[in-house]
């Protein structure tokens, strides 16, 4: 049976029969095709399409309305708004941006330790912090955030809240929000995570699997920190509840109020999205990070835990081959993914710098894929495990460092 559905409705299992509309308003080359995996979610949800028909009798239908509590409600998030600001190229950015960041790492290091010691956070250094951050944002979204990405697994408690934050801005710009929530969603991102000052550092730094104890220990992090901020004075409403509310999931089963569905704040929700993220791309004292590109394809497959929609914009926001994706071509080289294209988001500039065919490496070469004299492109992630390869780091990073 045929039955047409809205891009937001799509999961895992259904089968594709047709895209709705004319062929090039969106970026798919394939029209009919079974949704196997996250992977193929993402770049359905991102390919422009607005609606699509599918054949139930190949395929899972659309789920059934729920009516309880952890429903996930997604109304509330607005259509994104045209953007009004001037963009600039990562390369006109970068230097302001690890301006910013140095900055905000020693602002972020204070803070911490401030609190660690039991004294009363002040806050309101923050605020020019946040106007620098937004700013440099608005001129371009990626280059703060890649280079977020070059911490170290010793600068991650800091330097994690300084990538929520530029993370919230960019998707807060994306989702179409207002000035004012938007740099509130900056200061929440920056914050979220203070109560994790004061938890046991040798728990925060374990190099293993934390036992059931150490683990409830850790889950207190966000009331801790709500209360830090309550009694500093903070009354920003979506501060203190991004604080409190950056764990909790759609299906209820988050932490610590166990909230589900409409009971999540839209800017909890992004904060949940952008908070995951990050965590699981860095580098830690116990694991390496995970590849940008497959963190995002598996945060797409776990069902009931992000708003569906909020992660859809997320991931227009930082692109389908997020900045250090390792990705394969169809010419059979490797390459790692330097640059979004924001006129395409399977379209990257990429460097390419391995041989599938030969076996061999070569002298990296850039290149952007929305050349049309260009007759080569992406044909699939392309799992860093696999190889061998000690130096993927290095490739994107001199290019933004």
């Amino acid at each position: 049976m045929l039955k047409k559905i809205t891009i937001a409705e799509v999961r895992i299992g259904m089968f594709v029969a047709s895209i709705e509309g004319p062929w090039f308003t969106h970026s798919l080359w394939k029209t009919r095709f079974l949704v196997k995996d996250g992977e193929m979610l993402t770049r359905l949800q991102t390919s422009g399409a607005k609606e699509i028909w599918i054949d139930t009798s190949k395929g899972k239908d659309v789920a059934q309305p729920q009516t309880s509590a952890a429903t996930p409600v997604t109304a509330a998030v607005p259509e994104p708004a045209p953007q009004k600001r001037t963009r600039g190229s990562m390369a006109d950015e970068l230097d302001n941006a690890s301006q910013v960041l140095k900055r905000s790492k020693e602002a972020v290091t204070s803070l911490f330790a401030e609190a660690r010691m039991g004294n009363a956070v002040n806050t309101s250094d923050c605020a020019p912090l946040v106007n620098d951050i937004v700013d440099s944002v608005d001129h371009n979204q990626h280059a703060l955030v890649s280079l977020c990405r070059l911490k170290t697994a010793d600068e991650y408690t800091y330097m994690h809240s300084v990538s929520v934050c530029a993370l919230m801005v960019s998707l807060g710009r994306q989702l179409g929000l207002d000035d004012e929530t938007v740099r509130d969603a900056g200061m929440a991102g920056l914050l979220h995570d203070l109560g994790k000052a004061v938890m046991p550092q040798e728990i925060i730094n374990k190099p293993g699997k934390l036992t059931d104890e150490e683990f409830t220990i850790i889950k207190s992090h966000p009331v801790r920190g709500h209360e830090m901020l309550l009694e500093s004075g903070v009354d920003n409403e979506r501060v203190l509840d991004v604080a409190r509310h950056h764990h909790e999931r759609m299906d209820g089963k988050g932490y610590p109020d166990n909230l589900g569905g409409d009971t999540i704040s839209l800017i909890a929700r992004m904060s949940a999205v952008c908070d995951v993220y990050d965590a699981v791309t860095s580098d830690r004292p116990y694991k390496a990070g995970w590849d940008p590109a497959e963190s995002v394809s598996k945060m797409a497959t776990w069902e009931g835990h992000f708003d569906p929609l909020v992660l859809q914009t997320f991931i227009k926001t930082i692109g389908i081959y997020p900045v250090g994706s390792l990705v394969r071509m169809a010419s059979g080289k490797l390459g790692v993914v330097v640059e979004q294209n924001s006129k395409k988001l399977t379209a990257p500039k990429v460097k390419l710098f391995f041989s599938t065919k030969s076996g061999m490496p070569f002298e990296p070469k850039l290149v952007d894929l929305l050349d049309p004299l260009l007759n080569d492109r992406i044909v699939a992630r392309e799992p860093p495990e696999n190889w061998s390869f000690g130096y993927l780091n290095d490739l994107w990073a001199n290019h933004v460092a």
